[in-house]
């Protein structure tokens, strides 16, 4: 990437966050919040679901007079970098935030950023939620990283479990582009698929991102008549290309991903073939969400003039980070009492009904917390929108 277009792309950030901010805040201090992600190209919808989350969140905030944390009240800043899905913008963008003194970060929202970033956080003590799932940026000796969302593992399993019990599923293919996320992907939801007993047909065909016929890719795949065909870490640009492809192609059976993704998208680029696609949806459905997550909807809505499902979990990492703080105000400058905090943090869960918990997670996946716990929401895509399949947890 050219070295004028990164610095156009970051001022431009810039600019957005300010105008966001506004002068109106200007008596409180200010608290500082990272995003590093991908907002541009084929994967843009997640970073940018992502940005709007907190952007949102932050002017709910500040419109309502800032956030208590301790005996001062902060007005939340979200500063942002798009680092375009490429690793190397990612550490440049960590290093931008370590620059500013922002101990917290969320994001990036791919494996190769994310693991990229980690050098960067440990020695400048950020704590960052990536969207991302290599176990071993959770896992012990690691620390500063904390999963904002529901691994592939922990929702493949759910989703082929109830693919087998109530549609009767008994085998399933697998396609991924040729890259580290859905490659990783595609590797733990075989792994779930066997376990559940089901026989994988196919799972070595993949794709280069910048594929645009998808026919020769599929066909090798369908020729295995899998009942379910599984998308593996597909991006929301590709997912109704292939999508498409697949019913033109004649292909009947189901097909699902384990990536969340944007119904405009879908709609726009598979209309009605894209009819029973499943994805993993937001952590919301109508059924769950408190009038404290409807208010988050409008005001997004008001804000951006249209609304992305994903949003549903992306507004949960600024909440954690913030919570977390007020359980124990020394963290704002001080991440060890953060790490301390978390493994006994609690607080109400503003975006569902009941008496529902925020808390950290993780003990069964990666030996200590360092997942924030979200609801496993899978969706079904049909005429335009979404609709929940079905409801989970995990530890």
């Amino acid at each position: 990437m050219k070295i004028r277009s990164l610095l156009t792309t970051t001022a431009m950030a810039a600019v957005t966050s300010l105008a966001l901010f506004g002068a109106a805040y200007a008596a409180n201090p200010v608290l500082k919040i990272g995003f590093v992600g991908v907002t541009s190209g084929p994967a843009a919808a997640w970073g940018t679901s992502n940005v709007r989350s907190m952007q949102t969140l932050a002017k709910m905030i500040n419109d309502a007079g800032g956030e208590k944390i301790g005996d001062k009240t902060y007005t939340i800043q979200i500063v942002t970098f798009d680092d375009q899905k490429d690793p190397k913008l990612s550490i440049a963008g960590m290093e931008k935030m370590a620059q500013e003194g922002i101990h917290y970060v969320v994001g990036p929202n791919v494996d190769d950023g994310a693991a990229a970033v980690r050098p960067v956080a440990e020695q400048n003590n950020i704590i960052y939620f990536p969207y991302a799932f290599p176990k071993s940026l959770y896992v012990k000796p690691a620390s500063n990283a904390v999963l904002g969302m529901v691994a592939n593992y922990q929702s493949a399993p759910a989703i082929y479990k109830y693919l087998k019990e109530k549609k009767g599923i008994k085998t399933v293919a697998f396609v991924a582009a040729n890259e580290s996320d859905p490659l990783s992907q595609r590797d733990g939801g075989v792994e779930a698929a066997k376990a559940l007993g089901l026989k994988v047909v196919s799972s070595d065909v993949t794709y280069q991102v910048d594929t645009t016929d998808f026919t020769p890719v599929l066909l090798p795949v369908l020729k295995t008549q899998p009942d379910l065909l599984v998308l593996s870490g597909v991006a929301p640009a590709a997912a109704p290309q292939l999508i498409r492809s697949a019913r033109e192609l004649g292909y009947k059976g189901l097909i699902s991903t384990e990536t969340a993704q944007d119904a405009k998208v879908l709609q726009e680029g598979a209309g009605k073939l894209a009819n029973g696609f499943i994805s993993v949806g937001g952590a919301s459905t109508p059924e769950i969400a408190s009038d404290q997550m409807k208010k988050f909807v409008a005001t997004y809505t008001k804000m951006f003039g249209e609304y992305n499902d994903e949003s549903n979990t992306k507004v949960y990492a600024l909440e954690y980070i913030l919570d977390t703080l007020k359980a124990d105000p020394v963290a704002i400058n001080d991440i060890k009492s953060f790490k301390a905090e978390m493994d006994k943090f609690t607080a109400p869960n503003p975006y569902m009904k009941g008496n529902e918990k925020l808390s950290y997670v993780g003990m069964t996946s990666f030996g200590q917390k360092r997942q924030i716990s979200v609801p496993l929401v899978v969706n079904v895509f049909k005429d335009g929108k979404f609709d929940t399949l079905l409801v989970a947890r995990v530890d």
